[in-house]
C-alpha cells in the first residue's frame, strides 16, 4: 500500500513493485493521476486497487485501510504522501517572504499526520500476525532545519523521529519499519524548489533504491548518503556557523 501514488516517488514506486501476482493498494488526492499510474501498473501485471483521499482525512483513511486489510490483509505499507512549502516568491526583499500559518497547517498536516493516520490503524492487525514492513518517506531536511521551509523541516524531523521509534517498539513483535530519507530527486515537488539540487536523481532511480533498501530489511535508507551525512555534521558546529552555511544555499518554493 502506498500513499501519495499519483505523482513523484510514490507513482515510481508503485510502477517499481508492480508485477504479477502483487496486489498494489494505491492513496492519493488526485484521481487522475492515480488512475494513469493504476493503469501502468496493471499492465505490469499487477492487481490494482485505488483510491482517492486525502491522509489528512483520519476517518476516511483508516476505514479505507482496513476494508483493504480485510480482503488482502497487507505486507508492505508506503506512508510517502508529501507536499511542500515555505518562502514563498514575490514577497519581500528578492522574493524572501516568511511561510505563513496556512503553508505551515498543510505541510505538518499531510507529512506528519498523513503518515501518522496511514500507520496507527493498521498497528494492532501487524502486530497481531507479527508480520509486515512499514516504509516512511521522511527526507534529509529532517537532519537540519533549513531557512526557507521551517515546516517542510519540521515535518520531515517528526516523521524520521516517529519512524525510529516505531522501529524500536515493533521489532520485538515482528514488525519491521524502514525510514526513508531521500535527498532531491526528479519530481513535480522538487521543481518547485528554486535553488540548488545537490546529488538529484531520477524518481525511477530513487524508488529503485529505496525498493532495495526496503527488500534488505533494512531501518534506514538515506539515499544519496553523502548529502544526508553532510547535512548531519551540520549539528556539530556551532549554531552560527551552522546557520551561515545552510544559508549558502537560499532557494524559493513556486507553485
Amino acid at each position: 500500500m502506498i500513499t501519495g501514488a499519483s505523482r513523484g516517488l510514490g507513482a515510481a514506486l508503485a510502477r517499481h513493485l508492480a508485477a504479477p501476482g502483487v496486489t498494489l493498494h494505491l492513496v492519493a488526492r488526485g484521481a487522475a493521476g492515480l488512475e494513469a499510474v493504476g493503469e501502468d501498473c496493471a499492465a505490469r501485471g499487477a492487481l490494482v486497487r485505488s483510491a482517492a483521499l486525502d491522509v489528512r482525512d483520519a476517518v476516511a483513511l483508516a476505514a479505507q485501510l482496513l476494508a483493504w486489510d480485510d480482503a488482502t490483509p497487507l505486507d508492505l505499507v508506503i506512508a510517502n504522501a508529501g507536499v511542500t512549502g515555505g518562502t514563498p516568491t514575490g514577497r519581500g526583499p528578492a522574493g524572501g517572504g516568511l511561510e505563513d500559518w496556512a503553508s505551515a497547517d498543510r505541510v505538518l498536516g499531510v507529512n506528519l499526520m498523513g503518515a501518522v493516520n496511514t500507520i496507527v490503524p493498521l498497528l494492532p492487525r501487524l502486530v497481531a500476525r507479527r508480520a509486515g514492513r512499514l516504509v516512511l518517506v521522511a527526507s534529509v531536511a529532517a537532519f537540519r532545519g533549513l531557512p526557507d521551509c521551517p515546516a517542510y523541516c519540521a515535518s520531515k524531523a517528526g516523521l524520521w523521529a516517529y519512524g525510529e521509534s516505531l522501529r524500536a517498539r515493533l521489532a520485538p513483535e515482528g514488525v519491521g519499519v524502514t525510514v526513508a530519507a531521500p535527498g532531491f530527486f526528479e519530481s513535480g515537488m522538487s521543481a518547485q524548489f528554486r535553488g540548488p539540487h545537490p546529488g538529484k536523481i531520477s524518481a525511477e532511480a530513487m524508488a529503485e533504491r529505496l525498493v532495495r533498501a526496503i527488500r534488505a530489511g533494512r531501518g534506514r535508507a538515506v539515499i544519496p548518503a553523502g548529502v544526508g551525512f553532510g547535512l548531519r555534521l551540520l549539528d556539530l558546529l556551532p549554531a552560527r556557523l551552522a546557520d551561515l552555511a545552510v544559508r549558502r544555499f537560499r532557494f524559493t518554493v513556486g507553485e
